[in-house]
């Protein structure tokens, strides 16, 4: 398969498990899928199938400088391996999120903001997650 073509499948499945987070975070399928870790696990099972076969050692070489990590992502199957890390850690942090946000008793609405925050701009959602919710609710429900 061409690395576009997987590139747009695996988003579209990636979106799929934010969507049951934000529109069905108490269902049994978010529950079995997102919030236990398996959907990012599987995710993180295609990145290694990705990255395997594409990887060359330059590829740690050249990870020691922005030069050398430019050039690995100007490669299509090492990009699309890079932005399968994004959507597997991403939706982790997510699931971790709302896991987190239920025992703590948190509204949903300001969860979600957090986790899309999380899908576009990782580590921003997680921040105001942290420290908005957490912050707010440390011990648990109010």
């Amino acid at each position: 398969m061409d690395p576009h073509r997987l590139f747009t499948i695996l988003n579209s499945a990636a979106l799929a498990g934010w969507v049951l987070l934000w529109l069905a975070p108490r269902a049994r399928v978010t529950q079995r899928l997102v919030y236990s870790g398996l959907f990012s696990l599987l995710l993180a099972a295609v990145y290694i199938a990705i990255l395997v076969p594409h990887l060359e050692l330059d590829a740690f070489r050249d990870g020691n400088s922005l030069e050398g990590v430019l050039r690995q992502f100007q490669k299509p199957w090492f990009m699309l391996a890079g932005w399968v890390h994004y959507l597997a850690f991403d939706l982790w942090i997510g699931a971790w999120i709302g896991r987190d946000a239920a025992a703590r008793g948190a509204s949903r609405w300001l969860v979600v903001p957090c986790q899309v925050l999380t899908l576009l701009l990782g580590p921003v959602g997680l921040l105001l997650y942290v420290a908005l919710v957490r912050r707010a609710l440390p011990s648990g429900r109010p």
